[in-house]
C-alpha cells in the first residue's frame, strides 16, 4: 500500500463507515480494515491520516483508536503466528510516533500515548534505546501540552514497575531509565513547583501545571516502587519538602464546586499520601527523619477535610498512610499515648465510619457500586474500610486499649439507637459495621472469618442485635440495617452455631423478595455462602433435610429476584441458584422442567448482548447441574435437554456469540458423553463445522473444542467418515506447533489413536510421528516431552511395542535407541497424574517385554536402565522441576482482547483410563510380563537385572515379585 492521497482518502472513507449507526455498514468496514492491516504501510497510512489537520477530527480520532488497537493486537511477535508488522514499518512507526503524539490534540495524544506504552513494553529499552532521550529533550520546550504528553507516556510505560516480578532484566531496564530520566525529571518537578507559585492567581495556568504535578507524583511512585533509587535517596529532601508543601496547599482556584468529582489538588494530595506510605513501608530507615512532619500534616488534613464524596480517595489514602505507619513497630511511639489513641478514634475513625447521605443515595440508586465497594472489597477504597484498616493496624500494637476504646464506642452507639430506633438507626449501622470489620482478625473470601478479636461475643451480639433485624416482618423498613445484619451473618458464618444458621434460612429466603437490589443480592450471596459452611466433622452445616421444607419457596424467590429491575443479570442470585441445585441433588429433579424453562429464557435474553461474565458463567453451570443431576438417575432424559437446548445453542453458534461458544461446546460434550454407544445424527450434522479453521483461531475455544471432538471420537468413531481424519490431523498439527496448546493436540491425538479404526489411520501414522519429531527438534519443552511419552506409551499399549519400534525405526534407523535414551530415561520421572503414569508404566513394560529389539545389540545396555526408570516412576517422588526458561509457557499470554476459556466445574469430564480393568495394577503387570519374558529367554533376564539395575531398584522389584509369588528364572 503506497502512502498517497488516493489511499489516504480510501482509508478515511472506511474509517468514516466504522462510525456509522448502521451495524451492517460498520461491520463491513471493520472487516475490510482487518483484511488489509497485514499490508505494508497500513499502520503508516493511519499515522499520516492523523497528522492531516484538514481531515475531520472524528476520522482522525478513529484512525488513532484503530492504530492503537492494531498495535495492541500485532506488535508482540508470537512464535507460532509470525511477525504481522513488516520490520521497516516497525522502524518508521518508532521514528515518527513520539513527535506526532506530542503535537496532536489531546484525544489523539491519549491513544498514541497508549500505543507507545504497548510498543515500549516489547521494545524498550533494547530495541528502542532513544525513546527516553527523545522524550526528556521535550522537557526544555516549556510547552506544557507537550510536557504533559511526555509525562502521560512515561507514566503508562513505567507504571508496570509497580507489579512486575523482580528480575535482572527489570533491574537493568529501571537502571537505564533512572540514568537517563531521573535528573531531568527532578529538575522538571522543581521548575513546575516554581511555576505553581508564579501563576498562583491564574486558574487556566494552574490547571495545566497541576495536571503535570499529578503525573509527576504518579511517575515518582512507579520509579520508587521496586527499590529506593540512589538519585531519589540523594534528592529526598527536595522531593519531600515539595510534597509537604503540596499536602498543605489550599488554593481556592483549584477547588471544584462539584461535590462528587475530585479536583486536581485532591488528586495530587491523594497520590502524595500513596508516595509517602510507600516510603514509610519500604524505606523507613532513610525516610524516618521526614516521617513525623508527614504524620502531622496528614493528621491536619484529615481533621480539616469535609465529608463530600470528592474527598473520599484523599481521605482513604491519608488514613491508609497513617495505618501503614501505625503497624510498623519502629513508629509505635507516635501512637502509644492514650490521648492520641482516643483522639484518632474520635476525630478520624468515628467521622469516617458514619453513614453519609451520599452512601444512602448510593445504596438506593446504584446498588451494583454499593455492593462492589461493600462486600467485594473493590479497588475503590472507601472511607469506612480505610478507617477500619487503621484500627486493625493500631490493634497489632495496642490491641487492649483499642478494643476497650471501641467496645465502649459500640456500646454507646447501640444505647443511642435504643433511645430512638427510628431516628438513630445510623448509630446501630455504624456499630454493626465496626463489629463486622473489627472483630474479624483473619479472613478469606472462601472461608469467611477464620479468627476473631475479643471486641464482642459473636453469638450474643447475633442474638441480641442481628436476629431482630433479620426477623423483622417489614421487608422495606431500614434496608441498610438489614443489609448490615445479613452481612454480619455472612462474615461470621463459621463462628456462629449451626442452629443460628438454620434459624436464619426462612428470613434470608423472604429477603429475596425485597425490592431493594442490595437486600435481595446480599440474601442470595449469604445463602450461597452458608451452603458452603462445613460442620465439625467436615460435612455440610446445612443439610438437604434442613433445606427441604423451604425448597420450592427458595427456588421460586431466587428466580423472582432476577425479574426485578436492575437484577435481571444478578450474578449473586444465579450463583445461589447453582449452589442450591448442587446441594439438593436428586431433590431438585421434580423442579428441573420449570428451572430449565427459566434458565433458557435467561440464556436467550443475555445471548443478545453478553455483558456480565460471572452471571453468564453461573447460568451455564446451572444448566450443567440440571443435566448431570437428572441424567445420573435417568440417562435417557438427556434427549429432553437436547430438545430444549439445541435451539438456543444453534442460535449462539450461528450468531457467533464469542463469549458463549466455549460454554456451548462444553455442554454439548457433556450431553454426548451421556449417550450410550453412538452419537445422535443431530450432533453428527455439526461435526464438519467444528473442523473449520476460524473456530480454532480463538484461544478460548481450543480446550472445549478438543474436549468436544474427544467426545465425538469416543462415542462415535465409527460414524466419522474417513475423509474427516485429514481435518482432525490438521488441527492436531496446528495445536502441537503452539507451546501453549501442544498438550491439547495430544489429547486429540490420543483419542484418535485409542478409538478410531486403524484402517482409517494407517496412511497417516508415519506423518504423525514425523510431525512429533520435527517439533521435538525445533523446540522441546518439558510439557511437550511428557505429552510425547504418554502418546508413545499409548501407541505401544494399543498396537504393541514392536509396532512402535518399527514406526520410529522407519523414520530413521537407530532412532528408537535415541527415544529410549533421551526421552524415556531422562524424563519418565516427570510424568504426573495416576492415569498418565499407568499408561506410561504399561507402555514401558510392553517395550521391555514385547519388543525383540530390546534384547539385541546396543539395546541390551538400555534394557536394565529402562527397567530402573520404570521402577523409579513407581517409587520415586515426581520430578516436577522445570527449566528456568520454561515457566512462562503455561500462561497463554496473547495480546489484545480474546475470549478467555472458562471451564465449567459441573461439566467436568470424568477421568478416562484407556487400560480400564485390563491392567488393574501396573506393578503386577510388570512382573507377570517379566516372568513370561524370562521363561522365553532362560537365565538371561535375571542376569541383566543383576548386572544393570541399582540395588535400591532391585529391592523394590523383589517386593513386586514376592507379592505376585513369581520367581524369575
Amino acid at each position: 500500500m503506497e502512502i498517497n492521497d488516493t489511499n489516504l482518502q480510501a482509508l478515511a472513507s472506511y474509517l468514516q463507515q466504522t462510525l456509522s449507526p448502521d451495524k451492517d455498514i460498520r461491520k463491513q468496514a471493520e472487516k475490510f480494515l482487518e483484511s488489509v492491516e497485514v499490508n505494508h504501510n497500513y499502520s503508516l497510512l493511519l499515522l499520516h491520516l492523523m497528522d492531516k489537520v484538514e481531515v475531520d477530527i472524528h476520522i482522525r480520532v478513529s484512525a488513532a483508536v484503530t492504530f492503537k488497537n492494531f498495535i495492541k493486537r500485532n506488535w508482540r511477535v508470537i512464535e507460532e503466528a509470525g511477525n504481522k508488522i513488516p520490520v521497516e514499518d516497525r522502524s518508521a512507526i518508532k521514528q515518527h510516533i513520539v513527535g506526532l503524539m506530542l503535537k496532536s490534540t489531546e484525544q489523539i495524544q491519549l491513544q498514541l500515548s497508549d500505543a507507545i506504552s504497548i510498543i515500549g513494553r516489547e521494545d524498550f529499552p533494547d530495541k528502542w534505546p532513544n525513546l527516553i532521550t527523545e522524550m526528556v529533550s521535550k522537557f526544555q520546550t516549556g510547552d506544557f501540552h507537550i510536557i504533559n504528553g511526555v509525562l502521560r507516556t512515561a507514566h503508562s510505560i513505567f507504571k508496570r514497575y509497580r507489579h512486575e516480578f523482580k528480575s535482572q532484566e527489570l533491574w537493568t531496564e529501571i537502571k537505564f531509565v533512572l540514568e537517563n530520566f531521573a535528573k531531568p525529571f527532578t529538575e522538571l518537578f522543581v521548575a513546575t513547583m516554581g511555576l505553581a507559585q508564579t501563576h498562583a492567581n491564574d486558574p487556566a495556568a494552574l490547571k495545566v501545571i497541576f495536571s503535570s504535578i499529578s503525573l509527576i507524583c504518579k511517575i515518582f511512585y512507579s520509579l520508587n516502587f521496586q527499590d529506593l533509587p540512589e538519585h531519589f535517596e540523594d534528592n529526598m529532601t527536595i522531593w519531600m519538602t515539595h510534597f509537604l508543601t503540596l499536602l498543605s496547599a489550599d488554593n481556592k482556584l483549584l477547588q471544584t464546586s462539584d461535590e462528587e468529582e475530585a479536583g486536581l489538588l485532591e488528586q495530587v494530595k491523594s497520590q502524595i499520601c500513596d508516595n509517602v506510605a510507600l516510603y514509610a513501608q519500604k524505606y523507613d530507615e532513610e525516610f524516618s527523619a521526614h516521617l513525623p512532619n508527614f504524620v502531622t500534616s496528614t493528621w491536619n488534613l484529615l481533621t480539616s477535610t469535609g465529608q463530600e464524596v470528592k474527598y473520599d480517595l484523599l481521605v482513604s489514602n491519608a488514613i491508609q498512610f497513617l495505618a501503614s505507619v501505625a503497624e510498623r513497630p519502629s513508629y509505635k511511639h507516635l501512637f502509644e499515648d492514650p490521648g492520641t489513641l482516643a483522639s484518632i478514634c474520635e476525630k478520624v475513625i468515628v467521622p469516617n465510619i458514619q453513614l453519609r447521605q451520599a452512601d444512602e443515595e448510593l445504596f438506593e440508586d446504584n446498588a451494583d457500586e454499593y455492593i462492589r465497594r461493600d462486600i467485594e472489597g473493590s479497588d475503590v477504597d472507601t472511607r469506612r474500610r480505610s478507617a477500619c484498616d487503621l484500627v486493625q493496624a493500631l490493634s497489632k500494637s495496642f490491641e487492649g486499649p483499642v478494643i476497650e476504646n471501641f467496645s465502649k464506642y459500640v456500646q454507646g452507639l447501640l444505647e443511642e439507637y435504643t433511645k430512638n430506633p427510628a431516628q438513630n438507626w445510623k448509630n446501630k449501622d455504624a456499630a454493626i459495621y465496626l463489629v463486622t470489620s473489627l472483630a474479624a482478625k483473619g479472613q478469606t473470601q472462601k472461608q469467611g472469618v477464620t479468627q476473631t478479636s475479643g471486641l464482642v461475643n459473636m453469638t450474643e451480639f447475633f442474638e441480641n442485635q442481628i436476629l431482630p433485624d433479620l426477623q423483622s416482618p417489614n421487608l422495606e423498613e431500614n434496608p441498610i440495617l438489614k443489609a448490615g445484619a445479613i452481612k454480619y451473618l455472612m462474615v461470621f458464618r463459621n463462628q456462629l452455631p449451626q442452629p443460628a444458621l438454620i434459624t436464619s434460612l426462612p428470613s434470608l429466603i423472604h429477603f429475596l423478595t425485597s425490592n431493594s437490589n442490595v437486600i435481595h443480592t446480599y440474601a442470595a450471596h449469604c445463602l450461597e455462602r452458608l451452603f458452603m459452611v462445613k460442620n465439625a466433622t467436615g460435612g455440610p452445616a446445612i443439610t438437604i433435610n434442613d433445606l427441604q421444607p423451604f425448597t420450592t419457596n427458595l427456588m421460586t424467590n431466587l428466580f423472582l429476584a432476577m425479574e426485578k429491575p436492575g437484577s435481571t443479570e444478578n450474578e449473586y442470585v444465579m450463583k445461589a441458584v447453582m449452589r442450591t441445585m448442587s446441594l439438593l441433588q436428586d431433590n431438585i429433579i421434580p423442579m428441573v422442567p420449570e428451572i430449565l424453562k427459566s434458565l433458557t429464557g435467561k440464556l436467550l435474553l443475555v445471548s443478545k448482548n453478553p455483558s456480565k461474565p460471572h452471571f453468564n458463567h453461573y447460568l451455564f453451570e446451572c444448566l450443567c447441574v440440571a443435566i448431570r443431576t437428572t441424567c445420573k438417575k435417568h440417562p435417557e432424559n438427556v434427549t429432553s435437554f437436547e430438545e430444549v437446548l439445541f435451539t438456543p445453542f444453534t442460535d449462539i453458534l450461528q450468531a457467533d456469540v464469542q463469549e458463549f461458544i466455549p460454554y456451548v461446546f462444553q455442554i454439548l460434550s457433556l450431553m454426548i458423553e451421556l449417550h450410550n454407544e453412538t452419537v445422535p445424527p443431530t450432533y453428527m450434522a455439526l461435526f464438519a463445522h467444528l473442523l473449520t479453521p476460524v473456530l480454532w483461531e480463538r484461544p478460548g475455544n481450543i480446550p472445549p473444542l478438543v474436549r468436544l471432538l474427544q467426545s465425538y471420537i469416543e462415542k462415535g468413531a465409527k460414524q466419522i467418515e474417513s475423509e474427516r481424519i485429514n481435518g482432525l490431523l490438521g488441527i492436531f498439527q496446528k495445536l502441537i506447533a503452539s507451546k501453549s496448546n501442544d498438550h491439547e493436540g495430544f489429547y486429540l491425538l490420543n483419542a484418535i489413536i485409542e478409538f478410531m479404526p486403524f484402517e482409517h489411520l494407517k496412511d497417516y501414522v508415519k506423518q504423525i510421528f514425523i510431525l512429533i519429531f520435527q517439533r521435538l527438534q525445533s523446540s522441546k519443552t518439558t510439557k511437550y516431552i511428557k505429552s510425547v511419552l504418554i502418546f508413545f506409551s499409548l501407541y505401544a499399549v494399543k498396537f504393541g511395542a514392536p509396532a512402535l519400534v518399527e514406526m520410529i525405526e522407519a523414520i530413521q534407523p537407530k532412532m528408537f535407541s535415541m527415544v529410549v535414551e533421551r526421552l524415556y530415561l531422562q524424563d519418565l520421572q516427570k510424568i504426573s497424574g495416576s492415569t498418565e503414569k499407568k499408561i506410561c508404566a504399561v507402555g514401558v513394560t510392553k517395550i521391555l517385554t514385547e519388543a525383540p529389539i530390546m534384547l539385541q545389540g546396543d539395546y541390551i545396555t538400555l534394557w536394565p536402565q529402562l527397567l530402573q526408570a520404570l521402577i523409579g516412576l513407581f517409587e520415586l517422588p515426581e520430578d516436577d522441576s522445570v527449566p528456568e526458561n520454561e515457566h512462562f509457557i503455561e500462561v497463554d499470554d496473547t495480546p489484545g482482547y480474546q475470549t478467555a476459556y472458562s471451564q465449567l466445574a459441573f461439566a467436568g469430564k470424568k477421568s478416562h483410563d484407556p487400560l480400564g480393568n485390563a491392567v488393574p495394577d501396573a506393578k503386577m503387570y510388570l512382573v507377570q510380563q517379566l516372568d513370561v519374558l524370562a521363561k522365553a529367554n532362560p537365565g538371561k533376564i535375571p542376569q541383566m537385572i543383576s548386572s544393570g539395575v541399582q540395588e535400591e531398584a532391585k529391592n523394590y522389584l523383589q517386593r513386586y515379585l514376592q507379592a505376585a509369588n513369581i520367581n524369575l528364572v
